[in-house]
């Protein structure tokens, strides 16, 4: 009786090895939600160009698995997302969801990958609360919270000696807790916020607004717009007179794959990013040629942290030996791994948001060239976050 026992205990351990290793050994079914049309969308191709870069280099598999992708244009749209993001996970049965650029996206997709234990790595979308309140053992990002860059800069703009501000952004996730970190760190460096203006995503009818700043007089202005969008503002800001007067500050969305179209108008320009066009380091110089190689393009911020979500991946992957179903493993390994970016090395949070150097950038023969350092090793503090 036990001989049969143990015959059939053996026979299910073979059974078992059997089906993990058919598992690990299919094809990796990757979602990838990103804006492929509108305002964003040439965030969502660098990002997508990034991640596949990356894996390219791995010889088109990341432990051993090869990678079959399926794609939706989340269309920068809130109210389409959870619908776009069932797409993937329902109809195709994704292991992995890589989303999206615009934060009311990204915090759609959040929900969805918590409520169906789905892995998620998010490429650009900062909402605070992803990594906040939000925050759970499969969800993980390669970017940055919207605090970030804005607490930096606010840092810098109140280094400066600036005393008054003006804000303006779209009225969204992204935009007020964008505002919302730059007020933290100016306030607390002894400035004072005198208007925080607003308009809806994604309008561009910034006249109204800029003859307010001009009104008010601040010492500096701090605005966050992103891909076509910053390149109107920019253009409007200058045009307006207001350039030559009152400096304009933000976090470095709003020059980064822009000043091509920007033009004269960025020039001096100063931002705060993870990411800048000079950093000459032997990582990012290998990343950089093999991006124009492989594209005919210059790789910008989108493109590290697409980039980088491929390199997460890998990093997770590797230590299950590809057996996405080991959630606990996969995060344990992320969060003590040091990952080798282009934009310099970084850790993971507990909280699964970067922890990573700000640089402080001024636009120069249209680059965004890193002319120190704004913060080092800068922390989201992952307010209400209870993993």
């Amino acid at each position: 009786m036990k001989t049969f026992q143990k015959t059939l205990i053996a026979a299910a351990a073979v059974v078992l090895s059997t089906a993990a290793l058919a598992q690990t050994q299919a094809k990796l079914k990757v979602g990838l939600m990103l804006p492929y049309t509108g305002t964003y969308a040439a965030l969502g191709n660098a990002i997508e160009n990034g991640f596949r870069l990356y894996v390219a280099e791995q010889g088109g598999k990341l432990a051993g698995r090869e990678l079959e992708f399926f794609k939706v244009d989340d269309e920068s749209a809130p109210p389409k997302a959870t619908d776009n993001v069932n797409k993937l996970v329902k109809r195709d049965h994704v292991d992995v969801l890589i989303g999206s650029v615009h934060s009311g996206v990204a915090m759609a997709m959040a929900k969805v990958a918590k409520d169906t234990n789905t892995l998620l790595i998010v490429p650009n979308g900062g909402a605070d609360a992803i990594t906040g309140p939000m925050c759970a053992p499969n969800i993980f990002r390669s970017s940055f919270s919207n605090w970030q860059p804005g607490f930096a800069m606010g840092e810098v703009a109140a280094k400066k000696g600036h005393k008054t501000a003006v804000t303006i952004t779209w009225k969204y996730a992204a935009g007020d807790e964008s505002v919302a970190g730059f007020k933290e760190a100016f306030e607390k460096g002894g400035g004072k916020i005198v208007k925080q203006l607003t308009l809806p995503f994604p309008n561009e009818e910034f006249q109204v607004l800029l003859t307010e700043i001009a009104a008010a007089k601040p010492d500096a202005v701090y605005t966050f717009f992103a891909g076509a969008s910053a390149v109107k503002f920019v253009k409007d800001y200058a045009a307006a007179g207001l350039k030559k007067n009152i400096p304009l500050y933000g976090p470095g969305f709003i020059t980064d794959g822009t000043l091509e179209a920007q033009g004269e108008s960025a020039e001096g320009l100063f931002t705060t990013l993870h990411y800048a066009d000079s950093l000459n380091t032997k990582r990012d110089n290998e990343f950089r040629l093999s991006y124009a190689k492989t594209y005919k393009l210059q790789p910008d911020v989108y493109a590290v942290q697409g980039y980088d979500a491929a390199q997460m991946l890998a990093i997770g992957l590797k230590a299950v030996n590809g057996d996405v179903s080991k959630k606990a493993e996969f995060a344990a390994a992320l969060e003590k791994a040091k990952i080798d970016s282009p934009r310099g090395p970084f850790m993971i949070s507990k909280a699964h948001n970067p922890v990573q150097d700000f640089y402080l950038r001024q636009v120069s023969n249209k680059e965004n060239k890193m002319i120190g350092i704004a913060v080092k090793g800068l922390a989201d503090p992952a307010r209400g976050c209870k993993m």
